[in-house]
């Protein structure tokens, strides 16, 4: 109870800067924000440990089945011997100037439709996940700063940065990107499983 708390304030004084109204102000304030910083705290936590380890994962399949858009370099090798031997067997058989004749080798390469998808969508499952992480972050960050707004000063300056702190926390709508945020991660999961 605020009245046993803290004592009466002298008359005319009960709004001054350390009165018991801002000190019971702040105290109000502190239980609501703590519990909901709380709550917030730990699905970031959670979240981010969760993005970090997916896109840990999702980036080992990403540099495995990327070798696939590009040109191997052994049969590249190849096909060039292969080549430079058809060169070599027309000069011995035509002489010198029967190079020119001999069909060249196609080397150009196109990667399946396939790799091309796949190494897409989990492209995209991999920058979905990061971003998430990234956002988390900044959300801590965030939240990090509006449980330091009641530190310093009079009862009443402290109560007054919390709600200037409040109202914007409530207008960048950082409780809805909280929500938000699993909901991405849960998209970076589809996207990745759809292109197993």
């Amino acid at each position: 109870n605020y009245e046993n708390k803290y004592p009466e304030d002298e008359p005319y004084k009960e709004m001054a800067e350390d009165s018991r109204f801002w000190k019971t102000c702040v105290d109000e304030a502190a239980k609501v924000d703590a519990g909901k910083v709380a709550d917030w705290t730990d699905a970031l936590d959670v979240l981010l440990v969760f993005a970090g380890l997916f896109s840990g994962v999702v980036s080992t399949f990403v540099c495995q089945t990327f070798q696939n858009l590009q040109v191997d370099p052994t049969e590249l090798v190849y096909i060039v011997m292969d080549e430079l031997l058809s060169i070599q067997r027309a000069i011995d058989e035509h002489g010198p100037g029967s190079s020119k004749h001999v069909p060249r080798s196609d080397t150009s390469f196109h990667a399946s439709r396939t790799s091309v998808w796949v190494n897409t969508l989990w492209f995209v499952s991999l920058t979905l996940s990061l971003t998430t992480a990234l956002i988390a972050v900044v959300t801590k960050q965030w939240i990090h700063q509006y449980m330091d707004s009641a530190q310093l000063g009079t009862p009443r300056a402290r109560a007054r940065v919390r709600q200037f702190r409040f109202i914007q926390l409530e207008a960048w709508h950082v409780p809805a990107i909280i929500g938000l945020l699993p909901v991405l991660m849960h998209v970076a999961l589809g996207v990745f499983f759809s292109g197993l």
